[in-house]
């Protein structure tokens, strides 16, 4: 199942927001894979701040999942003072519906 969704960084935290996700903690990607995601990447608009974040998962009730996870929650926790995020810290993200898919 193809996923995507948008988020935003604060305008002064693109390099910090690379940053921290190219020295994603060990335990976060484990889960990740624990969880089904097959694919996952996240690009940035640097103009607008907003991030595209693009995902293929084996199943999307594992996917859900994640969320419930204290090594999810900790990485809101590290995320959040980069991030527009809701009052328990995970990223403000609005999913997106596919209405175009192409493969070889």
């Amino acid at each position: 199942m193809r996923k995507a969704f948008k988020m935003s960084v604060h305008k002064d935290q693109h390099d910090e927001y690379y940053k921290r996700h190219q020295e994603l903690w060990p335990e976060m990607e484990i889960l990740l894979k624990q969880h089904g995601v097959i694919k996952y990447g996240i690009f940035l608009d640097e103009k607008t701040s907003i991030l595209f974040a693009y995902l293929e998962v084996e199943d999307e009730k594992e996917w859900a999942k994640v969320s419930e996870t204290e090594i999810n929650q900790r990485w809101w926790d590290y995320m959040a003072p980069i991030m527009d995020v809701n009052p328990d810290n995970s990223p403000i993200s609005i999913d997106l519906t596919e209405m175009f898919y192409l493969e070889k």
